[in-house]
């Protein structure tokens, strides 16, 4: 008996604790800042980072509320009830994360409309190994059928007037599991970002930096967001894969070559200090030149 009641229990508990917190909305914190992507580039890690400072509040939920993308018809009531009571914040900060915030069609414009004042953080990492890696995490869940390279030659079929299906009110999974070259264009999604907040208002991370020395590239963050230094007790595990496949040099090379002039156009924004791996044209004597996906073009 006990055993088939305590599922029952479990529920019963989370739906007080719920209803609870949705009672006690208009106490709530709102969030002082927002992670806003990108997949597979390491904004997990950037949240985890993020609220084990002794400054920041972690929310009610594990891993962002995902409320200005997937669940905004849950309603601002039910945003407000996933933060801290504001009562016990003792003068700390709280945040909001999703890895599809700045992919979103909407997600942008919800939260400027909404948080006009919030700190905005971005973690970026090198496009073609995001694609890559966003390949292999919608095969492992059953998103996706196709080969990589099918998946690539595809993608503008597949995306094809799926931001108007979302801007119309409707779902569109292909715009979250199909998107591996489309999410990797950061310029096009930040200078976006930036008719909505103003570039000192943004922070991009360089998500191998966080990587390889979180300490030093958390020292921007807590500066950005007005926190005393801290240092990370113990680093956090990237989300980096779990599959063994390397990609094969052939793509690699055509999508290096694809995201290149992309590349060169996020370095030219404001806040932007880093650089990823260079691209490097193929020789010559190599037997065929990298070429971009069907339907797709450099930098375009």
């Amino acid at each position: 008996m006990a055993r088939t009641t305590e599922p029952r229990v479990k529920r019963a508990t989370h739906g007080a604790r719920r209803l609870a917190a949705r009672a006690t909305n208009r106490l709530r914190m709102l969030p002082d800042f927002v992670v806003i992507g990108t997949k597979r580039g390491g904004s997990t890690a950037l949240y985890e980072y993020l609220i084990s400072h002794p400054e920041v509040r972690r929310g009610n939920v594990r891993k962002g509320s995902r409320y200005f993308d997937v669940h905004y018809d849950r309603g601002w009531n039910w945003f407000r009830s996933t933060f801290p009571l504001a009562l016990t914040n003792g003068g700390a900060i709280t945040g909001d994360a999703s890895p599809y915030y700045m992919f979103h069609p909407l997600a942008p414009e919800r939260l400027a409309a909404a948080l006009p004042a919030a700190r905005l953080l971005a973690a970026l990492r090198d496009p073609v190994d995001r694609a890559w890696s966003h390949y292999q995490y919608e095969r492992r869940r059953g998103n996706e059928h196709l080969s990589f390279e099918e998946a690539i030659e595809r993608e503008p079929e597949r995306l094809a007037s799926e931001a108007e299906r979302i801007k119309a009110g409707l779902d569109s999974p292909a715009w979250r599991h199909h998107s591996y070259l489309a999410r990797g264009r950061y310029a096009e999604q930040l200078e976006r970002l930036y008719q909505l907040f103003p570039p000192s208002q943004v922070l991009v991370c360089h998500s191998e930096a966080l990587l390889a020395d979180p300490d030093a590239e958390l020292a921007k963050a807590w500066s950005f967001l007005g926190l005393a230094p801290h240092r990370t007790s113990q680093p956090h595990t990237f989300k980096v894969g779990g599959y063994s496949d390397d990609m094969p040099a052939g793509i690699r090379a055509r999508l290096e070559e694809y995201f290149a002039p992309w590349n060169e156009r996020l370095y030219q924004l404001p806040g932007i200090r880093f650089r990823f791996k260079p691209f490097k044209p193929a020789g010559a004597g190599s037997s065929a030149a990298p070429r971009g996906p069907a339907g797709y073009r450099a930098g375009a």
